[in-house]
């Protein structure tokens, strides 16, 4: 496991770089999972239990479930693009294009008055949060040109992370 968390196909070469990339696909796969799941299996207490959804509507089991699914398929899209980089900028940028989206959705509420500005320090750690390490992952998958050129010879043969590292560095 380390050396595939530690190839350079995988990660930044430094290794600040690298931790900072595994935290934020952890934070943004972690919780949207988490998110998600909680909403499907207990829609009306994550309504009532999520500070600020309460004053956003009634409650919908339906939407709520919805929206569940989509936050579980962000979040495997984020934990998939870690692992599979020749995939990582459409993965990534896919996931992101709806988390930013949903936040300025949640701005937009607020620069036509129907949310108070409060609501924006509030709704920050769930909604605007992980629409920001999703730019700052897609805009690094998209500096990063070599996850592109180490793809394997053919599509039958497995990635095999650890060999090709030492193959690179030989």
């Amino acid at each position: 496991m380390k050396a595939l968390l530690t190839c350079e196909a995988m990660l930044p070469r430094s290794g600040a770089a690298a931790a900072a990339v595994v935290i934020m696909v952890a934070f943004n796969g972690i919780f949207l999972n988490a998110n998600g799941l909680f909403m499907l299996i207990a829609p009306l207490a994550w309504y009532e239990m999520v500070p600020g959804v309460t004053d956003t509507g009634f409650f919908n089991q339906h939407f709520i479930r919805d929206i569940g699914m989509i936050q579980m398929f962000l979040g495997v899209a984020f934990g998939l693009g870690l692992f599979v980089p020749e995939r990582r900028v459409g993965l990534w940028a896919a996931a992101t294009s709806w988390l930013c989206a949903h936040a300025l959705f949640h701005f937009w509420e607020v620069a036509v008055g129907i949310c108070s500005p409060a609501v924006i320090p509030r709704d920050f750690p769930a909604v605007t949060l992980p629409a920001l390490l999703g730019l700052a992952l897609t805009l690094l998958a998209l500096r990063n040109p070599r996850q592109a050129s180490q793809r394997p010879a053919a599509a039958s043969e497995p990635l095999d992370c650890a060999s090709s590292c030492v193959r690179r560095r030989s």
